[in-house]
């Protein structure tokens, strides 16, 4: 990677460029730069730039893109496809709740058509789980912590998928539920490093990182997890729309999936689920709360199975 910048962007020889498994930084000046894989299609380059735009014409916080000596911004380097940011000095710096709140008021997508959104939640699902399923089926078989989990969290997914269809047909979309700036994951420690990198941007409504925010929180420190959840419920109004989007989200389990496909494609042992497979009773009892919580804020509709199964 380091022949590469030096090729690509004319770095200097003496600048002291740290590789860290998949990139790479650098400091020059009193900036800081990052040389990442593209791992998004490149058809959604040209609109991932034009949003990054948008933010740094209105002072809002994010990397810039830098472009290559030939003019472009996507650089090859050994068959695959590479970016270089311009970033704030200050990347490990955390986002909690309230800044993720504050962030995301500051920018709020018109109507133009773009292929950042993401905003077909049970559609996308469906197909994941229909492609999972064939995939265990097809290549499962030598991994037990998957062949014997994979069905509970299958109903998971379809618990949350019949309850967004549920909640598009009951109710209608509410100004409260803006489409916004959001990230395709969210991890615990939401450093910045990754909350400002656009290369996690997408377009959605605002529960989407609140969701994602508060599972990754979840499995990972659950130390202040309910003073987050009390401090968004209580300066966030949603409708019920929303309030039953924020906890169709939460039944999603992404945590499950994500590593799954990890596993999958031999990046991770399978061994790596059962951090979240020895705490699926924990965060049944974790849903059930939050349904509780979210219900003295707006009449939210009940999973049956999941209420009823768990001791008050």
């Amino acid at each position: 990677m380091k022949n590469a910048l030096r090729e690509n962007y004319n770095i200097n020889e003496k600048i002291n460029i740290l590789e860290n498994n998949n990139y790479c930084s650098f400091l020059f000046g009193d900036r800081k730069y990052y040389f990442m894989p593209y791992i998004r299609s490149d058809d959604e380059l040209e609109d991932l730039i034009s949003m990054n735009d948008e933010l740094l014409r209105k002072d809002i916080p994010t990397f810039r893109f830098i472009l290559n000596k030939n003019n472009q911004y996507l650089t090859e380097h050994l068959n695959k496809k590479y970016i270089l940011f311009e970033t704030p000095l200050n990347l490990s710096q955390e986002y909690d709740i309230l800044d993720m709140l504050n962030y995301s008021h500051q920018l709020v997508i018109n109507n133009k058509k773009s292929l950042l959104y993401r905003n077909r939640w049970a559609q996308l699902w469906s197909s994941k789980i229909d492609y999972f399923e064939y995939q265990v089926a097809e290549l499962g078989k030598n991994k037990p912590l998957i062949v014997n989990s994979f069905s509970y969290y299958v109903g998971l997914a379809e618990n949350a998928i019949s309850y967004v269809n549920n909640t598009l047909k009951k109710h209608q979309i509410s100004i409260y539920e803006k489409i916004t700036l959001q990230r395709k994951r969210i991890a615990f420690p939401n450093i910045l490093l990754n909350y400002f990198n656009p290369l996690n941007y997408i377009i959605d409504i605002e529960v989407r990182d609140i969701a994602s925010y508060f599972k990754s929180l979840f499995f990972n420190s659950d130390e202040n997890l309910w003073l987050e959840i009390n401090t968004y419920l209580k300066r966030k109004s949603l409708s019920i729309y929303g309030y039953q989007l924020l906890y169709a989200r939460l039944l999603y389990p992404s945590y499950y999936f994500d590593i799954y496909e990890k596993v999958m494609e031999d990046k991770i042992k399978e061994e790596e689920l059962l951090k979240i497979i020895n705490k699926s009773s924990s965060y049944e009892q974790f849903l059930k709360k939050i349904f509780l919580v979210i219900s003295k804020y707006a009449p939210i509709e009940p999973i049956d199975w999941l209420i009823s199964s768990q001791k008050s």
